[in-house]
Order: structure tokens, then C-alpha cells, then sequence
């Protein structure tokens, strides 16, 4: 702060110019990958391979005070020295929580879901058993959650993509649906992970963008009570304060000269073409034989499970 015997506090010129070149530096920060830390490492999977249970959790050096662990915690693994573990081995720890069984696919099984619990370090190496510290944690680490070699992963880059075409046409490409999202969220925004039913088999790769629609017209998820006008399906007046037939809120009548039925809003929709609603984009982080791990990177409204998804 400058300050002035005649005037006390004077501006601040040179505090002014940090701040604006600060904001300025923010607003041309860009991210170099499309996705980093929590969303790359603690994505979880759905796989339908068998995974290996042999290397697990066996206990913590304080689990008499708890048994819940998190980062810098350390714990113990029934690997040791007679299955080539060596101190500064890191592994990732995983939670296989079951079959996933869902509505949104027309594929049959998908595989069971992975929740991606975090990685340790081994610290000390004992004959048939070592000992690590937790270093990164997703979740709450639990006596009995199993050991793998660590999994290293490498995000897509990230680019600057054209603004979203929320009327695109479709690209002709492989489609699926998101079938589930992680927490078992069902309403989904950006920078969010979801769970799509195209995998290997469909020559999905890390790194591809998936468009994110659904039909025109479906997955409403907000039904107005009986006196609202939107949320009749069937007709355009309200069902309580109704207005006479020249209301402002009736329907049109059928026939050339409008001596018909009103003409509902299902009527009003047959024989249109299949258009669909782009509603976001997301990007391709991690492949498994039937399904795939993205990430969403854009959104023009709310996403949900059930939405649609095509290959760009």
C-alpha cells in the first residue's frame, strides 16, 4: 500500500496492473489434458475378464483405531519377498463390486464394474508379506480391497474443438448408451465419468469423441402436476383452467376447415423424420472388451443414463 502524509491511502497503480495481468493470464489458461488425477486414475471400469484376487489388503498398522484408510496410511499386503515384490513397488488398489446389470444395452452382459481405489508404495519387504504407504486415494481404503501392478495412464490431449453442434447429423459410426455413471449418478455435467456400452469389439479407442444425444422429443424427466399446460403429452389445455375453444392455449381442430378432433401433440408429431437432440460430447479414456470409460467434456443441458452416444 502507498500512502500519501496529505491525502493517508492513495491508489494503487502497481497492485492494479498485478491483479489485471493476473486475470488476464486466467482467462487465456487452457488445460493441456482432457482429463487429469481423480478423473484418470480413480475412473473405475466394467470389464468382463476375470481379475486376479490373489494379491489383497491384509491389514494396517493402526486398524485398531479404525477401519477405514486414506492417503499416508500404512498398510499390509500378503505379497512379500516369495512373489518378487521389492521396496518402491507401486501398485494400484482395486474393488471389484459386482455384476452390472442395466436397462440401457441390447449387448447382453457388460462385465462387472471396478471401482479404482487408489495406489501404494511398498516401503518394507518381508518374506510373505510387505508393508506400503497409501499415496494417492480415491476413496476409503478397506481391509480385504485387492493389489495389482499399477496401471499408468495418459490422458488425450486436450484441443480446441469447433463451438457444439447441437444439431449435428449423424456420423454413421458405432452408437451405444451410457448405461451408468460413477457414484451412480443420474443426472451428469461436465468433467463428469459415465460408462458407455461400445468397447473393444467396436474399435473404440482412447482418445475418440462421442457425441451424447437422445431422440427429440423423449427423456423428460420433470412432469409438471395435472393444471400445468406442459405437461400434457396429449393435448394443449389445461386440465383444470381450461379456456373455451378459442382459447389462446387450444389446440388447432382437424380438417380443412377445422371441423375435426384438436389435434394432439402425439398426432402433431407422427411422421416426422428421427430427429435427435444433441445434448453433449465426451471423450474415450479407457477401453475394456465390451465397454468404455469417458469422460464429459461439453454439455449443452443435462446428460442422464440412458442418453445415446455415437462415435464422431
Amino acid at each position: 500500500m502507498i500512502f500519501n502524509k496529505s491525502n493517508g491511502l492513495r491508489s494503487f497503480p502497481i497492485l492494479f496492473l498485478l491483479f489485471t495481468l493476473a486475470g488476464s493470464a486466467a482467462a487465456q489458461w487452457t488445460p493441456s489434458t482432457v482429463a487429469a488425477r481423480n478423473n484418470l486414475y480413480c475412473a473405475g471400469f466394467v470389464q468382463t475378464a476375470p481379475i486376479n484376487t490373489d494379491r489383497r489388503i491384509i491389514g494396517a498398522y493402526n486398524e485398531q483405531d479404525g477401519f477405514i484408510y486414506a492417503q499416508s496410511d500404512v498398510i499390509y499386503l500378503n505379497v512379500g519377498a516369495n512373489r518378487g515384490v521389492q521396496v518402491g513397488d507401486r501398485m494400484s488398489v482395486v474393488r471389484p463390486r459386482g455384476k452390472v446389470n442395466t436397462r440401457w444395452t441390447d449387448k447382453g452382459s457388460l462385465g462387472y464394474y471396478v471401482q479404482e481405489v487408489g495406489a501404494v508404495e511398498v516401503i518394507r519387504v518381508k518374506g510373505d508379506h510387505s508393508i506400503a504407504t497409501i499415496r494417492t486415494s480415491c476413496d476409503n481404503f478397506l481391509l480385504g480391497d485387492l493389489v495389482m501392478p499399477y496401471m499408468e495412464r495418459t490422458s488425450p490431449a486436450y484441443v480446441e474443438r469447433p463451438a457444439l453442434d447441437r444439431y449435428a447429423d449423424r456420423s454413421g459410426k458405432a452408437m451405444g448408451r451410457i448405461f451408468m455413471a460413477r457414484d451412480s449418478q443420474e443426472m451428469i455435467t461436465r468433467d463428469q465419468i459415465v460408462y458407455v456400452d461400445l468397447g473393444a469389439e467396436d474399435n473404440v479407442s482412447v482418445g475418440d469423441y462421442l457425441t451424447i444425444f437422445r431422440p427429440l422429443g423423449d427423456g423428460n424427466l420433470l412432469h409438471g402436476p395435472p393444471e400445468s399446460v406442459s405437461a400434457r403429452d396429449y393435448g394443449y389445455q389445461s386440465l383444470i383452467y381450461r379456456g373455451d375453444k378459442f382459447s389462446n392455449q387450444a389446440g388447432r381442430k382437424s380438417g380443412s376447415k377445422a371441423g375435426g378432433r384438436v389435434v394432439t401433440t402425439p398426432k402433431a408429431k407422427d411422421d416426422r423424420p428421427d430427429i435427435r437432440k444433441v445434448v453433449g460430447e465426451a471423450v474415450v479414456l479407457n477401453v475394456k472388451e465390451r465397454t468404455a470409460t469417458v469422460v464429459v467434456t461439453r454439455t449443452a443441458q443435462e446428460i442422464h443414463t440412458g442418453d445415446w452416444v455415437e462415435i464422431q
